[in-house]
């Protein structure tokens, strides 16, 4: 397996459409807001569970982090997971599950806990524009045995579009510790995409994958840092942004990005890049130079 030599930078986009992508239990499940920008947040747990979800269910990969109930209906321990996978020492914990060799964590294995920091890091999610949260009513054909034969009114928050960034780092020095690969590292990427895409629950049907793109350095301890500021929807403050609906009710203005990348061609070893073809991006003045490097998923 070849290990991780130098760091990387990685910019997600996607679409979510007449749903919530990341509910907030403290309130009412209501979709995550800034209240001061109208900004739309997803968490970096969010996007981790729909990795670990994918890489599970889609990749036979075991994870580590998921939720277990026992037949007390109780929810597992760690001690209980590390228990059930029979982890003995810190070096079978990563052997075992990709989810610790990515994002680390913290467990306690006879008796001693162990800190593992995850190579892969991501800082929260933002939409590119402001957002509307609108509220659905509806009711329910069949009644629960509390409400005695009568059917109940349902109450749902939902985002009507939220096109949201997420920025992360690879960092090659935690990758040591976690023995970190370019395998795991392309099946966090798939993961990412089709993790997303296969989100086929009543509340995030209708999330797309629109643009990834994973900057490769030369250098060690090294990357460029702040990428995802660099992308913009054109025109943003001309346009009723609370009113766009589609991804193609925007064009991304990426150029200040491919300046900065033009700029440090020397540092940059390769890009990695996959765009859903409904998106409206132009990636053609991005220096001959730089390698680019398709990204391929099933």
């Amino acid at each position: 397996m070849t290990e991780i030599k130098n760091r990387s930078e990685i910019i997600f986009l996607y679409d979510i459409k007449d749903a919530n992508p990341n509910g907030d239990p403290l309130d009412e499940n209501k979709p995550r807001i800034d209240e001061e920008t109208g900004i739309n947040i997803v968490t970096d747990v969010r996007l981790k569970r729909t990795i670990r979800d994918y890489l599970m269910n889609f990749k036979e990969q075991e994870i580590f982090i998921k939720e277990i109930r026992k037949e007390d209906g109780k929810l597992e321990t760690k001690e209980d997971r590390l228990d059930d996978l029979k982890i003995k020492t810190p070096k079978d914990l990563l052997n075992k599950c990709i989810d610790i060799r990515l994002f680390g964590a913290t467990a306690a294995i006879k008796k001693k806990t162990i800190t593992f920091t995850g190579p892969v890091q991501f800082r929260f999610g933002r939409s590119l524009h402001k957002i509307v949260l609108s509220f659905i009513k509806g009711t329910t054909v069949m009644p629960s045995k509390e409400a005695k034969g009568q059917g109940t009114f349902t109450e749902t928050y939902i985002l009507p579009y939220s096109l949201i960034c997420f920025y992360g780092v690879i960092n090659e020095n935690a990758a040591k510790h976690t023995n970190l690969t370019e395998n795991d590292v392309n099946l966090l990427l798939d993961g990412m995409w089709n993790g997303t895409k296969n989100l086929i629950s009543r509340s995030k049907a209708g999330q797309m994958p629109r643009l990834l793109l994973k900057v490769n350095y030369k250098e060690s301890d090294y990357h460029i840092g702040d990428l995802d500021k660099l992308i913009t929807i054109r025109d943003i403050d001309k346009i009723e942004q609370e009113k766009l609906r589609d991804i193609t009710d925007v064009i991304l203005d990426a150029s200040e990005l491919i300046e900065t990348l033009n700029k440090n061609k020397d540092k940059i070893e390769s890009i990695e890049l996959k765009v859903d073809e409904r998106l409206n991006i132009d990636f053609s003045s991005l220096n001959k130079g730089i390698q680019k490097r398709d990204l391929q998923f099933k």
